[in-house]
């Protein structure tokens, strides 16, 4: 069989491509697994609702005036699902799964979190304005995700 010089040339740099893509993407693999993110905090899910922060999930006040909301994402429920929090404040959700993959955003603000189980997913937001906030789940995690939803009642604050 004869092939024009061009043709081999044209044959040995999509070859060369092919090689250079390839190794890209093994070498960017290597490096992404050899780091992983840093600070994750983890829970045990199977005794995520009888010992720890998240047995008795709540809005506690801490002592230099934020405020932490501890919650967990079950199936088709936030525990609790309605959150009463003051306005003008940094308000940090902690958020949890005991059994499967959920979302927790609230709608109308840039929270926007995946919840993994046995994994701690952490977003801080103020609201400057009184008034009620949708909380949905946006990961599919069963037959009822839609009806998997909460409410934060932002309060004037004193």
């Amino acid at each position: 069989m004869d092939i024009d010089r061009y043709e081999r040339y044209w044959m040995w740099a999509a070859t060369g491509m092919l090689v250079l893509f390839a190794s890209a993407i093994v070498a960017r693999a290597l490096a992404e697994s050899a780091h992983p993110p840093s600070h994750t905090e983890t829970v045990d899910p199977e005794t995520l609702t009888v010992s720890g922060e998240f047995a008795s999930p709540g809005v506690r006040r801490a002592p230099d005036g934020g405020v932490t909301v501890s919650m967990r994402a079950e199936l088709y429920v936030f525990a609790p699902d309605i959150v009463r929090v003051p306005a003008g404040v940094p308000i940090t959700f902690r958020i949890t799964s005991p059994d499967v993959l959920h979302g927790f955003q609230i709608v109308g603000t840039n929270v926007n979190a995946t919840v993994a189980p046995g994994y701690v997913s952490q977003a801080t937001v103020t609201f400057e304005t009184s008034g009620r906030y949708l909380i949905v789940c946006n990961e599919y995690c069963g037959l009822a995700h839609h009806l998997m939803q909460g409410t934060v009642i932002v309060e004037p604050s004193r």
